[in-house]
């Protein structure tokens, strides 16, 4: 199984500045290639294939005025001529939304590197025009089959990731079913009683949000001081400014995703033999406009898409519950269905057996009966 593996690069001057390089003709090719298609599908015209567009990106660095791309890796404007093609792609199939051109300044800097010139060594890899750049030692293992690995900047550091072919460990399964329900009060609430905390609620995190809402008020106070008619002007302190808020947006990525690593991977850790999750509609959820930033901070889509690959990894069968399964309404004692349940009633009371139990805690225990013969 191909697992992920990211660590941080650690570039020289002149190394830092070839990074930037390329990912800048990522970010121009991309442009480029959805400019073209846009402009090929208002002339009425089929979509393009990102095999011409390959072949045309390759005429058009003969061009003097594009003279500057052929400055990094081949691979990397290649490959981002395929990627916006596979965003259309995406979106043609209804899968995501209409691909968008990438913005200097709010886009996330990254290009591809060739897997097959790529090197590891137990300190170092190898990037094509960039030469041997250091790494954290012997956190991507040697001597294995590597595949799509992408440098990216976070707004402070530079990382590559790379897949890594692994193999899948034995384990001795404990025979449990394990239901997860997950939501906004808490992450997620398991059949067997472990609940897992919103770490939104937390001290920490909602003193690095005050923060966040503080520097952003001063930076909004500075644009309106520099006002000229109709049109800001930026000064030092502005970029200071916003250049701190863009450390403290990380800082609050970074904890998010790792309490979700976290949470996943003690899950997986009780060796259940399998995990019902309910099957989410994030889109349909985030439409509620009252709960829609409470449940973008949760992560929801993440914390599933981390759970099914490592259960996945660990061979753990990975269930997901029908969209309409009523598992909040179903009492998990006697098997009354209620008609009604509304989301501010925190405690499901029978009407039938007098079963008085956590709504969330009750619903876990319902996904893990699910798909079980009675």
């Amino acid at each position: 199984m191909i697992l992920g593996r990211k660590v941080r690069l650690f570039p020289s001057e002149e190394q830092e500045k070839a990074l930037w390089r390329s990912a800048g003709t990522a970010r121009f090719v991309y442009n480029w290639t959805l400019a073209r298609q846009e402009e090929n599908y208002n002339n009425g015209n089929k979509f393009i294939s990102d095999n011409d567009l390959r072949k045309e990106i390759t005429q058009v660095k003969k061009e003097d005025e594009y003279r500057w791309l052929s400055e990094v890796s081949n691979n990397v404007a290649k490959q981002a001529v395929k990627d916006a093609c596979a965003a259309y792609k995406r979106y043609f199939k209804k899968v995501s939304e209409k691909p968008k051109f990438k913005s200097r300044k709010r886009s996330k800097p990254s290009f591809y590197n060739d897997n097959m010139k790529i090197k590891f060594r137990e300190s170092s890899v190898l990037l094509e025009k960039v030469g041997w750049v250091s790494i954290e030692k012997n956190q991507i293992p040697l001597g294995k089959k590597y595949s799509n690995p992408r440098v990216s900047y976070d707004g402070k550091y530079w990382y590559i990731a790379v897949g890594v072919e692994m193999e899948k460990p034995e384990l001795e399964l404990t025979g449990e079913s394990l239901g997860i329900d997950v939501g906004i009060k808490d992450l997620a609430v398991c059949s067997n009683g472990k609940v897992y905390k919103n770490i939104n609620k937390s001290k920490g995190m909602r003193k690095k949000e005050k923060k966040l809402r503080r520097l952003q008020r001063q930076v909004s106070r500075k644009y309106e001081m520099n006002k000229s008619g109709e049109k800001f002007v930026k000064t030092s302190n502005i970029v200071k400014l916003e250049k701190q808020i863009k450390l403290v947006h990380r800082k609050i990525s970074n904890k998010r995703n790792n309490y979700l690593h976290q949470t996943t991977s003690e899950i997986v850790k009780t060796k259940p033999s399998r995990v019902v999750m309910e099957t989410l509609n994030i889109r349909g959820m985030m439409s509620n406009r009252h709960l829609a930033k409470a449940i973008g901070k949760q992560g929801l889509y993440e914390f599933r898409r981390q759970l099914k690959y490592k259960c996945e990894f660990n061979g753990i069968e990975f269930v997901e519950a029908d969209t309409w399964y009523p598992s909040s309404k179903t009492c998990s004692e006697c098997g009354h269905v209620k008609t009604r349940l509304s989301l501010s009633e925190r405690t499901y009371i029978c009407e039938e057996c007098g079963c008085v139990i956590d709504r969330d805690y009750n619903a876990s225990i319902n996904l893990s009966r699910y798909g079980l013969a009675a």
